[in-house]
């Protein structure tokens, strides 16, 4: 039989369908990866392989192979909430927190037949874009470069633990959550699909917040085909979560065959800033060249507010989250650290909890909130917010969908740049625009650098229309 874990989650499922394969199977097979890939990748930090082993025996006992995801397993990012098992964070504030309730995402997941391998790693928070910052240590990504002697590289972040445990086979596919690109960044770094959808497809009740008015989860899978399935059963309009959109959910998956001849493909000319590697910019000529061979139109655009982008992120998500982690406080939930005075005990219990990363976005936060500094730069950066989604709206009444690179470079190792907090801010560049404009975009595998590192091609999309970009990326998909 084919080597179970190099199955794409639609293969698994056609054989689940058939019944020539059993959900244990699966399970021991992904079982036996994890066991011998993750004291090296790091890329969980909560297992759960016994207790995924008996539901699919209670599946297998009773033939059970209905649902989108009949016993297949999965991650799941260790940002939602799982009942019963540890919800971390990545912080060691909640390293002991066992959720009493399942996100939407997950229960959706869940119902469909989907087993939970683990909680995958990453950056503390969601706040980082390497998985370096997790009070679990470090991701590796499963990718090397050529010369290197021996797993180096960062995945990218936040998701990179969900990025590194598809790309390493230890799972079918896995959730990921993007604030400003951490679906679609480590996916690029790592050589997966993974797809934000538009802001409110997917239900953020149960996911730790970071930036509310940001934060979106989404899937990484091995193909385009994984994704349209697994976003099909995550998405959908959840009363319990206001920011959710109450749109039918399309069969993504029965879309993908669809022609994109006469499609019209905008090229953004900002998505080449300075120093971007030109490994990148001969990748993205590549692009599109499919896309011009398969019959699509290409058309230069301009989005000139995209500049502006980044500093108006790094001071809106800081001030989302510094009112987010207000509530780790140490009296309601999380870790405590014991003090003389409830003053004392607030200051003692952050300053142990908090890493050094999400101090400072903390602080950040903090400051364009405070008396005297709202209007100069958190009310600023707002209505900036707007003319950067005003700039894409635009733009879309010519154009069907826009082909950018998903990052600057390909993965960088794991130390270098982490003194420079700027630096490792600039790795999000090219995915913050349409996090800030609450768009659809998501990653499609480009082939290799001249590193032998695994690059992202980005396809962004009007709002609500993850359909076209799927089709679009399949189309992407196939030529590399």
């Amino acid at each position: 039989m084919t080597n179970l874990t190099s199955l794409t989650l639609t293969q698994a499922k056609a054989l689940r369908v058939r019944g020539e394969v059993s959900a244990v199977d699966l399970v021991d097979a992904f079982s036996a990866a994890i066991e011998k890939q993750q004291p090296e990748l790091n890329a969980f930090i909560t297992l759960t392989l016994e207790q995924a082993r008996q539901q699919a025996a209670a599946m297998d006992a009773h033939n059970k192979r209905d649902g989108l995801l009949p016993g297949l397993p999965i991650g799941v990012k260790d940002l939602f909430c799982t009942q019963g098992v540890k919800t971390t964070a990545a912080s060691k504030i909640l390293s002991s927190f066992v959720p009493p309730y399942e996100s939407t995402v997950t229960a959706k997941l869940f119902a469909e037949g989907a087993l939970m391998l683990g909680k995958t790693n990453l950056d503390e928070f969601a706040m980082g874009s390497a998985n370096i910052t997790s009070a679990f240590g470090p991701v590796k990504n499963p990718k090397k470069a050529i010369g290197d002697t021996e797993l180096c590289r960062v995945p990218g972040g936040s998701s990179g633990g969900s990025a590194a445990a598809v790309a390493a086979d230890l799972c079918l596919a896995a959730t990921g959550t993007d604030t400003g690109g951490s679906i679609r960044q480590p996916a690029a770094f790592c050589g997966i699909v993974g797809i934000k959808p538009t802001y409110g497809r997917c239900s953020r009740y149960g996911i730790v917040a970071f930036a509310s008015s940001l934060d979106q989860a989404g899937p990484m899978t091995k193909t385009v085909a994984d994704a349209a399935l697994m976003l099909q059963v995550m998405a959908g309009h959840d009363p319990k979560d206001s920011t959710s959109v109450p749109r039918p959910v399309p069969d993504w998956s029965a879309g993908l065959g669809d022609s994109v001849q006469g499609k019209v493909i905008g090229i953004p000319k900002e998505y080449a800033p300075e120093g971007i590697h030109p490994d990148i910019l001969a990748s993205w000529e590549r692009a599109k060249t499919i896309l011009r061979d398969a019959g699509c139109r290409l058309v230069d655009v301009s989005l000139p507010h995209t500049a502006y982008a980044l500093p108006c992120y790094y001071i809106i998500a800081p001030a989302e989250a510094s009112s987010n982690l207000a509530r780790y406080d140490g009296v309601r939930y999380g870790d405590r650290e014991d003090a003389e005075t409830l003053e004392a005990m607030y200051a003692a219990t952050r300053s142990a909890g908090f890493g050094a990363e999400v101090k400072r976005r903390i602080l950040m936060g903090t400051y364009v909130l405070s008396a005297g500094y709202y209007d100069a730069y958190y009310r600023h950066a707002q209505r900036v917010r707007r003319l950067i989604y005003n700039d894409f709206i635009s733009v879309f009444q010519g154009v069907d969908a826009l082909l950018a690179p998903t990052v600057p470079s390909s993965a960088f190792k794991i130390g270098e740049n982490q003194s420079d907090p700027v630096a490792m801010y600039l790795n999000d560049v090219l995915t913050v625009p349409a996090s800030m404009a609450g768009l659809p975009a998501l990653s499609v595998p480009a082939g290799l650098d001249s590193q032998g590192l695994p690059l992202g091609w980005q396809l962004i999309g009007r709002p609500f229309e993850e359909g076209p970009l799927l089709t679009l990326a399949q189309r992407l998909e196939e030529a590399v």
